[in-house]
């Protein structure tokens, strides 16, 4: 071992508490501080003799810094690289299970075949109230009949359509 790699593993042993308080100030996380700490002793043991190392304390700690640099570009590409996925949220899906949509199509289908069914004046006073969304007044104006008359067609509709939905259920 050279005597630059024992000299700078006698500091780094004397100053590894104030060395593990800056990286961890740097890092913002005292484990990976410990951790570089252990890369530092590390690296410390490889330093060659020549050149002779001046002021081995700023060289000590400019290396203990430019580790911490290195790690924390090293965090920043991992972190990069995982935002790109987008996390898979713990959620169950929200979308009827594949049965039940078959269901569901199936009953819409005789909900429409129904519709069908229905006399000329009822499906049109129907479609107008559900799909439209008239007012009473506004269809019984429209179509030139009563109140009382667009309520029978929507009561005679509604009757109608939901004798077709539960006789298909049973």
């Amino acid at each position: 071992m050279s005597s630059n790699a024992v000299a700078l593993s006698r500091m780094l042993i004397a100053e590894r508490p104030s060395l593990v308080r800056r990286l961890a100030r740097l890092l913002g996380s005292e484990p990976a501080a410990e951790d570089l700490t252990q890369n530092l002793y590390f690296k410390v043991q490889r330093v060659e003799d020549d050149p002779p190392i001046l002021n081995k304390r700023a060289f000590l700690h400019r290396l203990a810094t430019n580790l911490a640099m290195d790690w924390l570009r090293a965090e920043k590409r991992n972190y990069a690289l995982f935002d790109v996925i987008a996390p898979v949220p713990d959620v169950a899906c929200e979308a009827p299970l594949a049965d039940r949509q078959m269901l569901d199509r199936e009953q819409l289908e005789r909900l429409l075949a129904g519709v069908e069914e229905l006399t000329p004046r009822c499906r049109q006073v129907f479609l107008m109230r559900k799909f439209e969304e008239l007012p009473v007044n506004e269809i019984s104006r429209r179509l030139g009949i009563t109140r009382s008359m667009v309520a029978r067609h929507m009561d005679n509709a509604l009757r109608h359509l939901l004798a077709r939905i539960q006789e298909t259920d049973e």
